[in-house]
Formats: C-alpha cells, sequence, structure tokens
C-alpha cells in the first residue's frame, strides 16, 4: 500500500481533499497488453475514508454518505479503481478526476420540485377518456330486465 498522496484534490469553490486523505494500492492489471501486464502493477485502487475526512462539513458529509453508500464499504473508505491505461501514472490521475467528479456529484444541492397543476384541456380530455371507457364497458354488459 502507498502512503498519501502530497497532491490535495480540488473538488469544488472551497473544498479540497487534502492529500494526506487520500491513498492508493497498486496491482497488476488484467486484459490486453502483452508481456507489460506480467511485469507491472498499473491498476489503481483509490482509497479515501469520507468518514473521518476533515475536507467536508458534516451536512455535506452525510449527503456524500447518503449518496454513495453502495460504493463505500464496511470501514468507511470510498474506493475508485482504474486500469484503464498501462501507464501507473496515467490511472492513478484518472482515479483521481474520477473520485473528484463523484464528490461533486454527490455533494451537490439537489434541485428543488416545483409543485406543478394539470392543465384545463388535460383535465377535460382525461374526463372524456373516462367516459368514453365507461360507455365502452357499458355496451360489453348484459341488458338488465328493464331495458
Amino acid at each position: 500500500m502507498s502512503a498519501g498522496m502530497e497532491a490535495d484534490l480540488p473538488i469544488a469553490d472551497g473544498i479540497v481533499i487534502p492529500g494526506s486523505e487520500l491513498w492508493f494500492t497498486a496491482s497488476r492489471s488484467g486484459g490486453p497488453g502483452g508481456q507489460n501486464v506480467n511485469k507491472t502493477s498499473t491498476k489503481i485502487l483509490l482509497h479515501w475514508s469520507c468518514n473521518t475526512t476533515t475536507a467536508l462539513p458534516e451536512p455535506l458529509k452525510q449527503r456524500l454518505v447518503r449518496r454513495l453508500r453502495h460504493r463505500i464499504n464496511a470501514e468507511g473508505v470510498l474506493l475508485v479503481q482504474v486500469e484503464d491505461t498501462r501507464s501507473q501514472q496515467q490511472n492513478l490521475q484518472i482515479a483521481r478526476d474520477r473520485l473528484a467528479e463523484l464528490v461533486r456529484q454527490a455533494i451537490a444541492e439537489p434541485k428543488r420540485r416545483l409543485p406543478t397543476r394539470p392543465t384545463t384541456h388535460s383535465i377535460h380530455r382525461r374526463l372524456e377518456l373516462k367516459r368514453q371507457r365507461s360507455r365502452t364497458k357499458a355496451m360489453r354488459r348484459r341488458p338488465g330486465p328493464e331495458e
């Protein structure tokens, strides 16, 4: 396991994940790559303990954990795995970018839904369709004694 990475990871205005909170592990990548795949550890697993981070205020941290609960393991660590390229450094940069985008999307303020009303025309159309359906079903019934 590699020690903390020195470079901080900017997320949004005023939000930066300190490099000391990020760490990564490298392992051999699968897939194409010839003999290089058997010799080098290019697959990157980027770890970030979002439960103990100092980068986010508590409300944002709770929103992040709630939205990314399926990606966070039992220890509260968010994992990002990348094995896109044959270069460990490129994969590490891609993993950092993906983590930043994940966090950015997770902490974004949800848009408030504005309640809407159906238009007058749509109400009339719905009621007319109900009347048509009622007439259709009435025609299927067996005539009663008064008819």
